[in-house]
């Protein structure tokens, strides 16, 4: 499924009724008497944070979320109804930002926990507050007050439990799709994925994970290289990160690979280098066995563990599924 990770939309709150002028109908009581109702509080727009969610595809479509009015006060004391909230869904892990200063005003991290973006406007005062000893039928009532309105942003803190990254043709969404029922295009493109792709990856006994084709990044991405940033937020909210590197060396030599992804994860957060991660040697069926037993060779001499897999023949991903339910139990 395609992932849209980022949004900015507005918020607009209810505003609160207004408060009624109104007499009762009684003898002997001067003028009836005031009995005018206080306005409903408007309703508040509420972010949410569910599970059922796993991308901000619903502001793809919409970018305005409103709250109900209060109603106005009646007659006979009879106050108005408060207006419905409007409860917005989002995944956990969204961060919202105010959209002019860029400040943080919550964190949505696991499942109901939630903020009040907009609060609704009060109701108004029926006649009633007013009557005193001197003004037994006061004529007058307060209007309902405006609900907040604001433009906001969200983004998603947490992208998925594993994370692959590589440079452009390693055989990321050709995995993704053996891993997963995700079915994202694959072919021999000259140019990288441009969103993240998401997939669910199911074990034996274990829960099940999300996880995502990250877009490739290319030397230079810490300083807006290619995708850059882009690129390197949605590695930041992964927990697992599969580094895939193309074994058969077409572009680049197979370490000097996993020497780019290392150095452009230091560069820009230090700590992206020591996430938990799994080094694959992808398109092993390319290589026979010798050059293959060197190329492992290559890395173990550095002091690097590799799994080798053939994404596409389907070779060593059992091997990987088993690995991945281990560091998932642990990380």
């Amino acid at each position: 499924m395609a992932f849209i990770d980022e949004a900015r939309f507005f918020v607009k709150a209810g505003d609160g009724g207004n408060g009624c002028v109104s007499f009762r109908r009684e003898k002997f009581v001067p003028k009836g008497g005031p009995d005018g109702g206080d306005g409903g509080r408007g309703g508040s727009v509420i972010i949410q944070a569910s599970a059922r969610l796993q991308s901000l595809i619903d502001f793809r479509y919409r970018s305005h979320f409103l709250a109900k009015n209060g109603s106005h006060g009646r007659g006979k004391k009879m106050h108005g109804g408060k207006g419905k909230d409007n409860v917005m869904l989002v995944p956990p892990g969204s961060l919202i930002k105010d959209d002019e200063t860029g400040n943080i005003l919550a964190e949505l991290i696991k499942e109901d926990d939630g903020y009040v973006a907009a609060r609704g406007g009060n109701g108004g005062k029926g006649n009633v507050h007013f009557a005193t000893s001197t003004n037994r039928a006061p004529r007058i009532a307060t209007k309902g007050g405006p609900g907040e309105e604001r433009w906001l942003r969200i983004e998603l803190k947490l992208l998925a439990d594993v994370g692959l990254i590589g440079l452009p043709n390693a055989g990321k969404s050709t995995l993704l799709s053996r891993l997963s029922a995700a079915n994202p295009k694959v072919a021999s493109y000259p140019f990288t994925t441009l969103e993240p792709q998401l997939g669910v990856l199911n074990f034996a006994y274990g829960d099940p994970c999300i996880i995502a084709d990250i877009p490739g990044l290319i030397a230079g991405a810490h300083q807006g290289a290619g995708l850059g940033h882009t690129f390197l937020r949605h590695i930041e909210r992964t927990r697992v990160l599969l580094h895939l590197i193309d074994s058969s060396g077409l572009e680049d030599e197979p370490y000097t690979q996993f020497c780019i992804l290392e150095d452009e994860l230091r560069k820009f957060k230090t700590e992206l280098a020591d996430r938990t991660r799994l080094v694959l040697l992808n398109k092993i069926d390319l290589l026979d066995e010798d050059e293959l037993r060197e190329l492992i060779n290559i890395f173990r001499e550095k002091g690097i563990d590799v799994l080798p897999i053939s994404a596409a023949a389907g070779r060593g991903l059992t091997k990987l599924k088993d690995e991945l339910e281990v560091l998932l139990t642990h990380t």
